[in-house]
């Protein structure tokens, strides 16, 4: 099967929509997702921001949430303007990591952006990780056990590298096998089509 790369970070609202929706899109033009969690924060400092665009320019905030409100509504997804922002996403993405290619991986990414963004849940905290994975029917204690150990801290730094590397600047993020390049949400479609157009 033709092979898509999705690089999302948690804290982010665009691939809050993306998640939701990318993994049915993808299995009906016959295309699997390969998930890449990672923090967008040290890539953001590399840029000179110490915290999110949307926080550091307060007009383009306010256009954002907007935007996030209605695409949500048109996508018939809940939306709760969430009280910390960026989240604190470490924790959830060490468990993506450590998840990232297990059949699980897609369920657990959109149960965490439902915490996030429909809920307004402080996704850092580690019970609230723990009863998701249970309710997910998983071995909560084994999976916490892998994202607390140094292999996953390594290799989910290691990820932002890999990402900045593959030119990868902001979330969501798509990369074709070819190395074709699409930003954001609204590009999704596009990334997919270049995906199944290549192999077809």
């Amino acid at each position: 099967m033709p092979r898509l790369a999705f690089y999302y970070e948690f804290g982010s609202t665009y691939s809050y929509l993306t998640a939701s929706r990318i993994e049915q899109l993808a299995g009906d033009r016959g295309i699997e997702i390969d998930w890449h969690p990672f923090l967008l924060g040290p890539v953001l400092k590399r840029q000179g921001l110490n915290t999110s665009p949307f926080v550091v320019n307060p007009k383009k905030g306010a256009f954002m949430w907007r935007d996030v409100e209605r695409a949500a509504a048109n996508l018939g997804l809940p939306w709760k303007k969430p009280s910390i922002f960026p989240a604190h996403s470490l924790l959830a993405s060490r468990i993506a990591y450590a998840g990232r290619t297990e059949s699980w991986i897609g369920a657990f990414t959109r149960a965490v952006f439902h915490m996030s963004f429909a809920l307004d849940e402080d996704i850092s905290k580690p019970e609230l990780m723990i009863a998701l994975l249970r309710e997910l029917e998983l071995d909560a204690d084994e999976i916490m056990r892998r994202a607390d150990s140094t292999e996953v801290k390594i290799g989910l730094r290691a990820s932002v590298a890999e990402a900045e590397a593959l030119g990868v600047f902001g979330s969501p993020t798509f990369i074709t096998e070819s190395g074709e390049l699409f930003w954001g949400n609204d590009r999704l479609d596009d990334a997919l089509d270049a995906t199944f157009m290549r192999i077809g």
